[in-house]
């Protein structure tokens, strides 16, 4: 590392990798019980069980978003992170409030929204938390003699995603009003900014990676910026065909959902052309391996089979089916979980001065989480095919289509055991690299 606040990342990082195997557990508690093994039902009930994995997801993605910044911005910027103590107080906060949402749903506290049930209360927790980070990072960026495109584009999508954090704190006791809030939330975050913050990551490692001129990678970023921008935002409407909202939704959102494809296609072409055009042989494949499998992978699920499934002729069918949970789950690992890991792999050797990014158990976890979510996803969909078919088509009682769906869950809970086991090589390796050094590194090997 070059910077002595940069070690701040791997604490972000690790507590990343704890949330992850705790995301997990909670999936497999809902494999089974999809399966009719519910017998942890008394202790953790299905509902409890959703809301942390779903929780968890968005909270490990971005404590592992905050990682990155305080790894990329003092490097970007040439100088130290503004504050160092503020950065420990706010990911120690982060994981308080972390903590009690989860232990609050398992006791019925908790607001029952979707992607946002923590409780009001944790909500304010959160906002001051995540000013706090925004404020460190915005100073370190504020102070810097030098601002470079990728450093502005990931600051801005980290604001962005703060700022509209707020919508989902607008009180209504109107159901369609707090759907549509709502999505201003959870959909403007993972299709909008979180794809500004996906592109400035990005940029960063097939910068360093690649070898290739910054101006060059920065272009790209601009294109990647304007596409977003003009498919997120009002791809937003395939949210609203069916909570109460006019019909002209069913348009605009048909519409500009199926342009929400082309900026992660032009992120996978991206990424792809710039490792092509690489002259540099960098030491730290594997870093480069994820980075380019992060860039196809988030093509396929999240615009592709995105693309598939919220079309209003299709959606009509499949909203709210098992159809979403294929979509979704190659969609978030893809598009935001693999950026993480890339930005880890990247990072740690430079953190640790251990370099073990390359060996067996690397490439495994690879190929394991990346083979297991592929056959996950399959299997959620041959499920949400079969579901759509007996209830929305057949008219069959929903829980008598679950009765009826649980022998595809072993085909998910058997891909669920291989994309596991390359999560747990992973973290593994990550422990096995130890705690970040004290002094910086001389070694520029992988820097």
């Amino acid at each position: 590392m070059k910077y002595k606040t940069q070690k701040i990342a791997y604490y972000f990082f690790a507590t990343c990798m704890l949330l992850l195997v705790l995301q997990i557990f909670f999936g497999f508690v809902m494999g089974f019980a999809h399966m009719g093994m519910d017998g942890l039902h008394s202790i953790i009930p299905f509902n409890a069980a959703r809301a942390s994995h779903n929780n968890l997801l968005v909270v490990w993605l971005l404590t592992g978003f905050m990682g990155a910044a305080h790894y990329i911005v003092p490097e970007e910027c040439e100088r130290e992170l503004e504050s160092p103590m503020l950065a420990y107080i706010q990911l120690g906060s982060l994981i308080l409030v972390g903590v009690t949402a989860v232990i609050g749903f398992h006791l019925n506290w908790w607001e029952g929204r979707k992607f946002l049930e923590i409780p009001r209360a944790l909500d304010y927790l959160v906002v001051i938390n995540v000013l706090m980070f925004i404020y460190n990072i915005g100073m370190t960026i504020w102070k810097a003699k030098k601002k470079t495109t990728t450093v502005l584009v990931l600051f801005f999508g980290l604001l962005m995603a703060a700022l509209l954090y707020l919508p989902g704190l607008i009180p209504t006791d109107n159901q369609t009003m707090d759907s549509y809030w709502r999505w201003w939330v959870v959909h403007l975050w993972v299709e909008g900014v979180w794809e500004l913050i996906m592109g400035a990551i990005l940029s960063y490692l097939l910068i360093k990676l690649t070898g290739v001129d910054r101006e060059i990678v920065e272009k790209w970023l601009y294109i990647i910026v304007g596409i977003t921008f003009l498919s997120g935002i009002l791809g937003t409407g395939h949210h609203y065909y069916y909570i109460g909202t006019p019909r002209y939704w069913l348009m605009i959102g048909g519409i500009f959902s199926a342009l929400e494809p082309l900026a992660f296609l032009g992120i996978a072409i991206y990424a792809v052309t710039i490792a092509k055009k690489g002259q540099r042989n960098h030491p730290n494949q594997m870093a480069l391996t994820w980075t380019i499998g992060c860039a196809i992978i988030s093509f396929v699920g999240a615009g592709f089979l995105g693309f598939a499934h919220t079309l209003p002729q299709v959606n009509m069918y499949t909203h709210g089916t098992l159809v979403t949970a294929m979509h979704g789950h190659m969609a978030f690992w893809g598009a935001y979980a693999m950026l993480v890991l890339s930005i880890i792999t990247y990072a740690l050797p430079n953190l640790t001065g251990r370099k073990l990014a390359n060996d067996n158990l690397s490439v495994y976890a690879f190929w394991a989480t990346t083979v297991g979510m592929i056959a996950m996803t399959i299997a959620f969909g041959i499920a949400g095919v079969a579901q759509v078919y007996l209830q929305r088509k057949m008219g069959l009682d929903f829980l008598a289509v679950q009765e009826e769906i649980q022998v595809h869950f072993m085909g998910v809970i058997f891909a669920a055991v291989v994309f596991t086991s390359g999560v747990v090589a992973y973290v593994y390796q990550f422990i096995r690299c130890g705690l970040p050094m004290e002094t910086l590194s001389k070694d520029k090997e992988y820097v």
